[in-house]
């Protein structure tokens, strides 16, 4: 073979090479909860949703949000899907976190009591269970409490007492009389013979329940990876309010629930709550900030729309991608 042309061909080879290297981007994200407020992120990993945008994601699964944190503040990964409880604390101890998309806007959670309880006003004097103080589920409770005219200081007494199957263990033993619970648990909860005695989700309160987390300096440097994230999201959340049984299935999946009620009744409350335009809106993270204010001086004057960036949503919406996504 003439040595011109071999040349050429070795050229050649290290152009393409070089190409398809280039064309796989890497994403690291990360998930905590195991709760159908990570489902989009389910989806986004089953139907290879990144992958046919060239991007080569790896997505892992967390025990918990501290941790998760920690990993996006050491830039061992791109991006999280946790809460906005996370956010807060972050941003105001000086990180550059920031929120892009906005999953879950408000509390998708039931409280449960005894079943001798019949109204929220006979919760006054009893204690009531939640993961762990200062946890999302222990927000949600004292927030929705407070809107319902019991105080959650002075009315009754909140402890910590673990993950659902401790707080359904600690109703059986009547350390706590009253509990936090989102679906697909409730039903379980309700054959237990407990009572679901009020669904927080219909007080409608703003708060980030789930969201994408990323830093500002992820964002200058890697902008278009993070809008194919967002749309993958986006693409994820249609996929899950149009294909109902898909959708039933991957949460069986991952929770390990089996129960058809428990199953249709979890559809029902995340379907409906996830937004077809997912802007990261500041009102979730203001009722985040406001809970923070009387103890934390820097929440009182923090600005929340400092802690989000809608902008990838707007452009997504600008092309005219989530109206064709939903036809309309």
């Amino acid at each position: 073979m003439p040595r011109k042309l071999q040349m050429t061909i070795l050229t050649l080879m290290t152009l393409l090479g070089s190409g398809t290297g280039s064309a796989q981007e890497k994403l690291r994200l990360a998930w905590a909860g195991f709760s159908p407020t990570n489902s989009p992120i389910w989806v986004i990993e089953d139907r290879k949703l990144l992958q046919k945008m060239g991007v080569q994601p790896e997505i892992i699964a967390i025990s918990n949000s501290p941790t998760v944190l920690q990993a996006l503040l050491a830039g061992e990964i791109d991006a999280a899907s946790i809460s906005v409880t996370t956010l807060t604390s972050s941003r105001l101890a000086g990180a550059d976190t920031v929120m892009i998309v906005g999953v879950v806007p408000t509390f998708v959670d039931h409280i449960v009591s005894l079943s001798s309880i019949t109204a929220v006003e006979q919760l006054r004097g009893k204690t009531g269970g939640v993961n762990r103080l200062g946890s999302t589920s222990d927000l949600g409770l004292r927030l929705a409490l407070r809107k319902l005219g019991v105080d959650p200081e002075k009315d009754v007494t909140i402890i910590p007492t673990g993950g659902t199957a401790e707080r359904f263990a600690a109703l059986s033993r009547s350390l706590t009389q009253f509990t936090i619970i989102p679906e697909p648990f409730l039903t379980q909860a309700e054959k237990l013979g407990f009572r679901n005695l009020f669904n927080i989700s219909d007080l409608k309160i703003p708060f980030w329940w789930n969201g994408v987390l990323t830093r500002e300096s992820i964002i200058k440097t890697k902008r278009p990876l993070m809008q194919k994230l967002v749309r993958a999201m986006v693409e994820a959340i249609h996929i899950i309010k149009t294909e109902r049984e898909y959708e039933k299935t991957l949460i069986k999946k991952n929770l390990g629930i089996s129960d058809p009620e428990g199953l249709e009744r979890a559809y029902k409350d995340y379907s409906n709550a996830f937004p077809e335009a997912p802007y990261p809106t500041p009102e979730g993270v203001k009722t985040m900030l406001d809970d923070l204010a009387r103890q934390n001086p820097k929440a009182a004057t923090a600005d929340p729309t400092t802690f989000v960036d809608p902008s990838f949503v707007r452009e997504l919406e600008s092309s005219g991608f989530i109206k064709r996504l939903y036809k309309k």
